[in-house]
């Protein structure tokens, strides 16, 4: 088959690799659709997160979406998203229902497990999700970004009518955005140095916007926001979101840092007395995400603005590397159709 295979830092190629044989129990799927993720840009720019280093080569990509071929009880042909994270359901963490947090997972797409940029890849059952009718790949894909919203809203308790900040408009703060308002949140304030992507949360819901996270304070009175979701890449994303947030707020820390290390105002958070929640994943929601979608609560078609074949990932993680072109989110298609 044909995968597109992380070899060094920004050198990602497109080359045939053997076909994915499924261990016992496992579903041989064809890869319909992938988005390229925030953790994939890490990896791609800075060859790890945190102590997972990317052995070379690897096959990255876990936002996808896929056809059954052959094994479990689904139809040949049915079309699924595909949770990525494996966990392994006897720990004391997946026991308490947090399967986010187990410390066993195989998470595809992480190394060391090879990820769905490719023609076909393999799951086990309980990881497929049968999409409804009238939702396509695109959709099935972004499902999973969706999931990591909801959860980080979970985390979140918000109250009917809280303000709230979201700083970082990517995929997943845009996603945050529209969780925030099905939520119940009252005044929104979004946060991103790049025009574009703060005039797609304006079309989105958001009350305000600003370039920087001062400017929460300014639409606020000088009050701040009860809550804060900070989506960044930015080493300072957590400590502009203390920033934002009032005395006594909460802050929910979804973003990844560059670099894997960010700093925080020790003095400022604890006169604040702010309640930090860090976001990891998600658990069992992709329910409730399909809900969202169908109950038109949450739209996918703004985000995917870029649409490759397998062999143009290369040039779709070169174009977000770089934010050109108005990039939110990029979709692959392995087995063609862009």
């Amino acid at each position: 088959m044909r995968a597109a295979r992380l070899h060094g830092i920004r050198d990602l190629r497109v080359e045939d690799v053997p076909d994915p044989t499924p261990a016992p129990g496992e579903v041989l799927l064809a890869v319909k659709a992938v988005g390229v993720c925030g953790s994939d840009l890490h990896h791609y720019l800075e060859g790890s997160i945190g102590a997972l280093h990317s052995p070379e080569p690897f096959i990255l990509g876990h936002e996808f979406a896929a056809e059954v071929l052959e094994g479990g009880s689904l139809a040949p042909g049915t079309l699924v998203a595909v949770d990525p994270n494996r966990a392994c359901g006897a720990c004391e963490w997946c026991r308490d229902g947090h399967t986010n947090l187990c410390p066993h997972v195989r998470f595809m797409g992480v190394p060391p497990y090879p990820g769905a940029l490719a023609e076909y890849a393999t799951a086990r059952p309980e990881e497929l999700v049968p999409l409804p009718p009238g939702f396509d790949a695109v959709t099935g894909a972004l499902l999973e970004p969706l999931g990591v919203a909801i959860h980080a809203l979970d985390l979140a308790r918000l109250r009917p009518l809280a303000s709230v900040a979201v700083i970082g408009l990517g995929p997943i703060g845009l996603l945050l955005l529209q969780v925030a308002r099905a939520c119940g949140a009252g005044r929104i304030v979004a946060v991103d140095p790049l025009p574009y992507r703060r005039a797609l949360a304006s079309s989105l819901g958001a009350d305000a916007v600003a370039a920087t996270a001062a400017g929460v304070h300014e639409a606020t009175g000088g009050r701040g926001v009860d809550v804060v979701l900070e989506a960044t890449n930015s080493p300072e994303g957590p400590q502009h979101a203390a920033e934002a947030v009032r005395v006594g707020g909460r802050l929910v820390l979804v973003g990844i840092p560059t670099g894997n290390a960010f700093t925080l105002d020790a003095a400022l958070v604890r006169r604040k007395g702010l309640t930090i929640k860090m976001s990891r994943r998600m658990r069992h929601v992709y329910p409730r995400a399909i809900a969202m979608v169908q109950a038109g609560k949450v739209t996918f078609a703004p985000l995917a603005t870029h649409r490759f074949g397998l062999d143009g990932a290369p040039a779709a993680f070169e174009l977000h590397a770089d934010y050109r072109d108005g990039v939110i989110k990029s979709v692959v298609f392995p087995g063609g159709g862009a």
